[in-house]
């Protein structure tokens, strides 16, 4: 969780505007988003009981960033989402910046009840007195539990369980986990440059392990929001430790950004698998999402074994704009839940991402094609019975038999807006064009660039699935081998859909675009 670095405006909507519909101009129809007001991180992410609980950086006040509350709500399904009280305020200590959540399951804190063990939610104390009189010891990490399902919480009297003790002004965002080897918990918590280890028998009192990520990977900015958890590699034995860090800034965009590691952790320290320490050297970073609106994402813990999945979420937007996003009477909404998985390539260890099975349960009427030449342009919005602002396209590409330089898909409006995302095939990129897509003066900095990255994958069919919801899209590529998070703002919604091609043909083998429900 990290302070925007420039002031805060004031708030924009008086207050007969603030009654949610879920119908406002923007509002994504398939993607969490807060009723009112503002939001970012997501936070304690646990599974338990049969619910999802999502928490979240959340400011009651205004749609600008403020004094961080916990927001909550809870899910059966990752899909559909019942929002519930707020569930942290800030208090005497602080704000209540990012977190983790565990299922305390042996009652190690002391505070379950009977053969019900309590939710514990680790976060960060953020003193805004402290912070505003120059110190370097303002952020603190404390808990708080709950014995009735993560309705209602109680701060531990003892907080703040892991003071600073001169760990610096960035000390915060603790991801916690069981070490059942080491028999102690493990707090991963970034400190300015670094994420550091420490473990605890109870969750109250914690000792310093180890550190890692001095001089590795990207350093544009500060490290925030960690996130360490083992996961088997497809198709083996083999289980490797996965180390997700975020930043701001210096993503892979500019502003906002998540890298990852992957390696071993022995229950102490963890070490880098040899062979992505050498991507590194050659490489600034191995980024989980390419795009510029995916941040501060973390997974969930406890999933049941039987399910044995690694899911993750992240907040949609970039710091770089994002209290300014033309949104009302919310700001901001998370990405869509999405799987994990690691695999071996010849570079090395990868992550695979992709939208959560679940996700397909919202889709209604669907159209196909097949053996469709592109050339130039071709629009597709006549085929289509439904609104083409809720859609889950998928779409193969025969690369042997394209010649065009680049092609891709379009969405466009009366209004003459339009957004890209394509492939470049010469340069082996796929290429994010948002330039012309709608309001981008509340920001220099939201379309000053187009968003690129590069293909993972030397199949010559090219697989792309596309999550458009109104004003962003999701884009999994090679069955999430790159992922681009993108989001814009067009002054009315995108009614086309126009298949292109450049400098000559390109093969689409299938196309399959499912309309979609929505959650609320």
């Amino acid at each position: 969780m990290s302070e925007p670095a420039a002031s805060q405006p004031g708030s924009e909507q008086p207050d007969d505007e603030l009654a949610a519909t879920y119908t406002e101009p923007h509002r994504p129809q398939f993607h969490f988003s807060p009723p009112t007001m503002w939001m970012n991180d997501p936070n304690g992410l646990v599974y338990y009981d049969g619910e999802y609980h999502l928490f979240y950086q959340h400011y009651p006040e205004d749609r600008v960033w403020g004094p961080m509350h916990w927001g909550h709500a809870v899910s059966t399904d990752l899909v559909h989402w019942e929002h519930l009280p707020i569930a942290l305020y800030p208090d005497e200590l602080g704000y209540i910046f990012s977190g983790s959540a565990v299922v305390d399951w042996n009652n190690t804190s002391g505070f379950g009840e009977g053969d019900s063990p309590a939710l514990v939610a680790i976060f960060t104390y953020h003193d805004p007195v402290r912070r505003a009189e120059g110190t370097n010891d303002h952020e603190s990490q404390g808990i708080a539990y709950s014995t009735d399902r993560g309705r209602t919480w109680t701060k531990y009297e003892g907080n703040p369980v892991l003071p600073n003790s001169g760990r610096g002004r960035d000390f915060r965002d603790p991801n916690v986990f069981w070490h059942e080897p080491a028999g102690r918990w493990i707090m991963a918590v970034s400190v300015f440059d670094r994420v550091e280890f420490w473990g605890s028998p109870d969750l109250k009192s914690w000792e310093y392990l180890s550190s890692f990520g001095q001089g590795i990977g990207a350093h544009g900015g500060t490290w925030e929001c960690p996130d360490l958890f083992p996961l088997r590699v497809e198709g083996s034995g083999e289980t490797k430790w996965v180390l997700i860090q975020n930043l701001n800034p210096g993503g892979a965009q500019g502003g906002s950004g998540t890298q990852y590691f992957v390696g071993d952790f022995d229950g102490t320290a963890f070490t880098l698998d040899p062979r992505f320490a050498a991507t590194l050297e050659s490489e600034p970073a191995v980024w989980l999402d390419w795009g510029r609106d995916n941040y501060a994402g973390v997974t969930w813990s406890d999933i049941p074994e039987d399910d044995g999945r690694r899911i993750f979420i992240g907040w949609m937007n970039n710091w770089d704009y994002g209290q300014a996003v033309p949104t009302s009477p919310w700001r901001s909404a998370m990405t869509v839940p999405r799987t994990l998985r690691l695999v071996d390539t010849a570079a090395g260890f990868r992550l695979l991402t992709e939208p959560v099975d679940e996700f397909r349960s919202l889709r209604r009427r669907s159209v196909s094609i097949t053996d469709q030449l592109v050339e130039n342009e071709v629009d597709l919005s006549r085929i289509f019975p439904f609104a083409l602002s809720q859609v889950d396209v998928e779409l193969e590409f025969d690369l042997e038999r394209t010649d065009a330089s680049e092609f891709g898909v379009m969405l466009a409006n009366a209004e003459g807006e339009r957004y890209r995302i394509g492939y470049d095939v010469g340069r082996r990129v796929f290429v994010s064009n948002r330039s012309e897509a709608g309001d981008d003066s509340f920001s220099d900095a939201f379309a000053e660039r187009v968003h690129e990255a590069p293909r993972q994958s030397d199949s010559p069919l090219l697989a792309i699935r596309l999550l458009i919801d109104v004003a962003s899209i999701e884009v999994f590529a090679d069955a999430g081998a790159t992922v681009l998070t993108d989001t814009f703002f067009p002054s009315s919604t995108f009614d086309s859909i126009v298949l292109y091609a450049r400098e000559g043909e390109a093969l689409i083998v299938s196309g399959d675009f499912h309309e979609l429900g929505s959650i609320w």
